[in-house]
């Protein structure tokens, strides 16, 4: 009995140094846990506080930008730019001429990089929106098919340059998977997305994106864009006459122009937030599709690849063999 007891003394003396311990580590953790959450909570309001400061801000930066633009920089571009060109342009050529000179230029600019928004603007001032959509369609058609020509013919080159953007690498490669409507659907919402349209021309080659799709894609996409063109095109000639002609609006032409204008601005805003969104949704569930497991990291990691590189990567695999 007496060793009993004496055995059981370091025992006690143990548990109780544990529940010391315990209780101490415990104290600790959690205050230190504790501490940080409890000072978030200011932090997060501090910092989402100067978040709304910051865009104030920057929307009283943008209100006075644009009242400095409509009462000097809307002038000069109607008396310096916009105003003698349309001289120039009913003086210099017939309407026959002009016609292919924009449908020209629709189908080069971008060839070169070059926004071809101006001979949009142009082909709705002149023509209006029956002849100026053909015009827009034609042009843009063929300035959509040249660059994918040409870009098949330097497919090594543009697969280098793309690995230094892999964020937009990534949302190309997703245009060209999937069946014919996927990659119809995926290069109609590029063209209404704000991507660089000129940019995606020729980026395209470089994955598995079949020809047609694409072509048919790409007119279905501008469609919306070449009305917004020659609305606005439309709206400029309009103002340039009243402001330089003899021309004078009536109050329902006012009403008309302000609710055309109102109604053109928040379709553009509502086609370009879809065409994000419904990206972002393909973006993801691609994601979640390829997600990486821990069995096949490097067959996912090929899949991640642009079809280009993927294939250079198996070929050299095989030949390794």
């Amino acid at each position: 009995m007496p060793n009993s007891s004496e055995d059981l003394e370091p025992h006690i003396h143990s548990s109780v140094n544990n529940v010391k311990e315990d209780s101490e580590y415990v104290r600790l953790v959690i205050s230190s846990e504790a501490g940080p959450t409890a000072e978030a909570q200011p932090q997060t309001r501090t910092k989402s506080f100067i978040w709304w400061i910051k865009a104030f801000a920057f929307s009283i930066f943008l209100v006075v930008i644009s009242l400095i633009f409509l009462k000097w920089g809307v002038p000069f571009l109607f008396e310096k730019v916009l105003f003698p060109i349309m001289q120039w342009e009913a003086t210099a050529f017939g309407r026959p001429v002009l016609a292919i000179v924009l449908v020209a230029s629709l189908a080069f600019f971008p060839v070169f990089l070059i926004p071809s928004g101006p001979s949009m603007w142009l082909a709705g001032m002149i023509f209006g929106y029956g002849l100026g959509f053909v015009i827009i369609m034609v042009g843009t058609t063929i300035g959509m098919v040249l660059p994918y020509l040409i870009g098949l013919l330097f497919r090594d080159r543009i697969h280098q340059w793309l690995k230094r953007w892999p964020q937009k690498a990534a949302m190309v490669r997703l245009a060209g998977e999937g069946s014919w409507f996927h990659q119809f659907r995926v290069v109609a919402l590029f063209r209404v997305s704000p991507f660089p349209y000129t940019i995606f021309n020729y980026a395209i080659v470089v994955t598995s994106m079949k020809f047609w799709p694409y072509l048919c894609g790409s007119i279905a996409g501008m469609v919306p864009e070449a009305f917004i063109y020659i609305y606005s095109g439309r709206l400029i000639r309009t103002l340039a006459d009243v402001k330089y002609g003899n021309y004078h609006l009536t109050t329902v032409e006012i009403v008309y122009n302000i609710i055309s204008f109102i109604l053109a601005v928040v379709t553009t805003i509502a086609f370009t937030v879809y065409a994000k969104r419904a990206l972002k949704e393909l973006e993801r569930g691609e994601a979640n599709l390829e997600a990486p497991s821990a069995s096949n990291h490097d067959d996912n990691f090929e899949m991640n690849k642009l079809p280009l590189e993927r294939s250079k990567h198996l070929g050299s695999s095989s030949s390794s063999l």
